[in-house]
C-alpha cells in the first residue's frame, strides 16, 4: 500500500467525511505506536501531525533503545524491567532499525560509585533483562580497558564494565510504525495541525439534564493549503509531548500545566575523529548527568545535556554553552582526540516531554509515562521512554477503550503490536537478503555498496526498491540517495527536501557537507515527482540551508 504525498490528499478527504473511533493528535513515536496498536485491533483511526512525522522529540533523541542503567540508582526497577523487555521485542520487530551495541562504563579513582557496587548494578541489569541481553556484562581491568578502548583517558583509571544495549534510527522507527498503521487502515496526515475543538454537552435520553461538555470534533488546519475543517471522533488522544501544555488549551480551553520540558543537545563527529567501536558512558563533573559517546553507521554522537526549558519547543536550538559543556566532558574522557568546535559535523537539539513530578532537578525527574483521561473526552499521553513506546501505546489504547461500550471493547480486544513492523524485514529475511546482495548488484548493474546499504536500511524491501526505481536512477556517487529519495516520496509521505535530509536519511547529521553537494540532484527528483517549478525547487534547497543556520546558530 503506497504511503505517499498522493495518499496524503486522499486521507485529507477521509478526515473531512468519516467519523473515527479514535483521533490522535501528534505524529511522534507515541502517536505512531497508538495508531498502529489501535488500527491493528480493527479500530477506525485518524492521526494528524502539525509538521513532518517525528519532527519533534522523536527525531532528536540519543537514538538508543536501552533499559536505562542510570535509573537503577533512582530505584526505578519497574521502568528498567519494562524497557529491557521492550528492547528484546524491538530486536525482533525491527532488526533493520534496532541494532545491538556494547557500552563501556569506565571507573576512576574518587568516583561516587566503586567497582563493587557497579558490579552489583550490572548483575541486576542483566537479571532485569531475564538474562536475554545480546551479551552478558563483563568486567575489565585497567589494562583490559586500555586495550579495548585506547582513546580513553588512562589517568586514575580503575577499570570498566561493559554491557549490552542498542542503538536505533529514531525517525525511521516512527515512519515504519506509521507505515504499519497505514497497512492496517489508519488514516494518517502530516502538516495538519490541531487548532481548536468543538465541545458539546450530551443530553440524557429522557431529556432531563446534560453532561459536562465533551470534545466531539477536532478543528484542524492543513498547513500546506491553510484550509480548516473538523474531524469527528468517538474519542481523542493527545500525544504531542512537550507541546501538551500548548495544544490542550487550544482544544479544551481551561487547562492546568502538567509538563516539565527538558532540553537535550547532541553533537555529531566523524568516526575518524572519535574512533569508537563501542559506546562510552561518561559522567559529567558534578556526577549528576550521564553523557554518551555513541558510534553508529556513519558518525559518533556525543550527548546529551539535560536542562529545564520554558520556551516554545519549536524554538529550541544548540547554544554556545551546550557545545562548550559537551566538548568539556568529551575532552576529559578522550584527551588525545583534542576535539574542537571545528570538528563538529552537526548538532541537533530537542525537548524531552517530562511530566512535572516535583523532582529537585530535571535529571532526577522520572521518565515514567503518564496516561490521563480528561473528562472532556481526551486521553493525554505524557512522558515515557522511547524504548517503551509500544507498551505505552498499548496502555493508552486500553485506557481509551474505557470510553467505548462493552461490545466495542470486545471487538477491539486483540492487538497485533508485537508483530514485525515490516513483514519484509525479519532477522531471518535480513540475513537471507545480504546473501543475495552480490547477485542483485550484478542483476541491476549497481555498486555492491549501494545494494548492501539498501538492504541494511530496508531488508528485503530493498528488492522492491531496486525493481521499482532502477530505471529512474542514474549510476554514480549519488545513486543510493536517489533510490532513497524515490522511496521516501512514494512510501513515507515525504513532502519536501528538508524532511528527506533530516528524517529519512542521515545526510544532515553524518556528513561534513551535510549532503548539500548533492542537493541539486536530489531536489530535481522532488521537482519531477511533486511537479515543482524551478523557483519552488530552489526554495526547497534553501529550506535545508536555513535549517543548518538555525540549528547550528552557535557557529
Amino acid at each position: 500500500m503506497s504511503f505517499s504525498v498522493k495518499t496524503r490528499q486522499e486521507n485529507l478527504k477521509k478526515l473531512e467525511t468519516q467519523k473515527f473511533d479514535l483521533v490522535i493528535i501528534g505524529g511522534g513515536i507515541n502517536g505512531a505506536g497508538i495508531a498502529r496498536d489501535a488500527a491493528s485491533r480493527g479500530m477506525n483511526v485518524a492521526l494528524v501531525e502539525s509538521d513532518d512525522f517525528a519532527s519533534g522529540t522523536s527525531s532528536r533523541s540519543s537514538k538508543l533503545i536501552h533499559g536505562g542503567i542510570r535509573y537503577l540508582e533512582n530505584m526505578e526497577f519497574g521502568l528498567v524491567f519494562e524497557a529491557l523487555s521492550e528492547r528484546r521485542l524491538l530486536f525482533q520487530m525491527a532488526p533493520h532499525l534496532v541494532h545491538p551495541l556494547r557500552f563501556v562504563l569506565p571507573l576512576y579513582k574518587g568516583g561516587r560509585v566503586g567497582m563493587f557496587m557497579l558490579g552489583l548494578g550490572m548483575w541486576l541489569y542483566d537479571a532485569l533483562s531475564m538474562f536475554e541481553a545480546p551479551k552478558m556484562h563483563e568486567r575489565l581491568s585497567k589494562a583490559g580497558t586500555k586495550e579495548r578502548l585506547p582513546i580513553l583517558d588512562q589517568t586514575d583509571l580503575l577499570g570498566s564494565y561493559v554491557y549490552s544495549d542498542a542503538y536505533m534510527d529514531d525517525d525511521r522507527l516512527v515512519i515504519e510504525t506509521l507505515r504499519s498503521a497505514h497497512s492496517h487502515g489508519a488514516t494518517l496526515v502530516n502538516y495538519c495541525s490541531a487548532v481548536g475543538g468543538d465541545l458539546r454537552a450530551e443530553v440524557s435520553a429522557n431529556g432531563e439534564g446534560s453532561s459536562a461538555p465533551k470534545l466531539k470534533r477536532l478543528k484542524v488546519k492543513d498547513e500546506l493549503t491553510q484550509k480548516e475543517f473538523y474531524i469527528e471522533g468517538h474519542h481523542f488522544i493527545s500525544t504531542v509531548g512537550p507541546w501538551t501544555d500548548i495544544v490542550a488549551p487550544k482544544i479544551l480551553g481551561e487547562w492546568k500545566n502538567k509538563m516539565r520540558p527538558s532540553k537535550g543537545v547532541h553533537l555529531t563527529f566523524d568516526r575518524k575523529r572519535v574512533p569508537l567501536e563501542e559506546a562510552v558512558v561518561m559522567i559529567s563533573d558534578d556526577e549528576k548527568r550521564i553523557v554518551f559517546a555513541i558510534p553508529r553507521h556513519e558518525m559518533v554522537i556525543i550527548g546529551t545535556t539535560d536542562t529545564d526549558y520554558s520556551g516554545d519547543p519549536r524554538d529550541v536550538h544548540t547554544s554556545k554553552e551546550d557545545v562548550k559543556y559537551l566538548l568539556h566532558v568529551a575532552s576529559q574522557y578522550f584527551p588525545g582526540a583534542n576535539l574542537k568546535e571545528s570538528d563538529i559535523l552537526a548538532s541537533y537539539s530537542g525537548i524531552r516531554p517530562l511530566v512535572d513530578d516535583g523532582a529537585e532537578t530535571e535529571s532526577k525527574t522520572s521518565r515514567e509515562h503518564l496516561i490521563y483521561t480528561d473528562a472532556r473526552n481526551v486521553t493525554f499521553v505524557m512522558g515515557g521512554k522511547y524504548t517503551t513506546y509500544r507498551l505505552i501505546a498499548e496502555h493508552a489504547v486500553l485506557e481509551a477503550l474505557k470510553q467505548f461500550d462493552d461490545s466495542d471493547r470486545l471487538k477491539f480486544a486483540r492487538s497485533k503490536s508485537e508483530e514485525p513492523l515490516n513483514p519484509l524485514v525479519t532477522t531471518e529475511r535480513l540475513s537471507r537478503a545480504f546473501i543475495q546482495s552480490e547477485s542483485l548488484a550484478e542483476d541491476y548493474d549497481r555498486k555492491l555498496k549501494t545494494v548492501r546499504s539498501l538492504i541494511d536500511r530496508h531488508g528485503e524491501e530493498a528488492f522492491n526498491i531496486l525493481k521499482a526505481y532502477n530505471a529512474q536512477v542514474p549510476r554514480g556517487e549519488n545513486e543510493l540517495w536517489i533510490f532513497e529519495a524515490l522511496h521516501a516520496l512514494n512510501e513515507t509521505m515525504c513532502v519536501n527536501l528538508r524532511d528527506f535530509y533530516l528524517r529519512r536519511t542521515p545526510l544532515f547529521l553524518a556528513r561534513a557537507d551535510h549532503g548539500l553537494l548533492m542537493a541539486h540532484d536530489l531536489s530535481s527528483v522532488f521537482q519531477k515527482y511533486l511537479g515543482l517549478t524551478e523557483e519552488q525547487r530552489k526554495h526547497q534547497v534553501e529550506q535545508v540551508h536555513q535549517h543548518l543556520k538555525t540549528e547550528m546558530v552557535w557557529k
